[in-house]
């Protein structure tokens, strides 16, 4: 990440960010625990989180710009996250990043920056 300023900009701007995503809900889907959560249409999901990792990452605000203030915590609150299924979702993102070509150290730093947002979503104990 040292000739960058932002995440956002080492992983290539949103067309890095939307091919994180695109190999990530497949996984996400696949996975037991947090798979059901997830409509059968998962493209407005990966479409809305292209644009909150786009904004979360450093880049432009694509996400606030059409949907307002992230509050995510509040908007995951409909669904049951325990800290198993935040550490699968967190699974399904290492695995995701492991399929890029971004080194080690920056996939380390995004799931770092993306452990404390999915451990705050934990609204139920095992």
């Amino acid at each position: 990440m040292n000739n960058y300023s932002t995440i956002y900009e080492a992983v290539g701007g949103v067309a890095g960010i939307k091919g994180i995503v695109e190999s990530f809900y497949p996984k996400v889907l696949k996975n037991p625990l947090i798979g059901p959560l997830f409509p059968p249409n998962i493209q407005p999901v990966m479409e809305k989180q292209t644009m909150f990792l786009t904004q979360f990452f450093g880049g432009p605000s694509l996400y606030s710009d059409e949907y307002g203030h992230p509050m995510m915590r509040a908007r995951h609150l409909p669904f049951p996250i325990t800290p198993e299924r935040a550490e699968a979702w967190l699974g399904c993102m290492r695995e995701a990043l492991a399929e890029t070509d971004l080194p080690a150290e920056l996939q380390e730093v995004m799931l770092d920056r993306l452990s404390g947002p999915a451990h705050h979503f934990i609204n139920q104990q095992p």
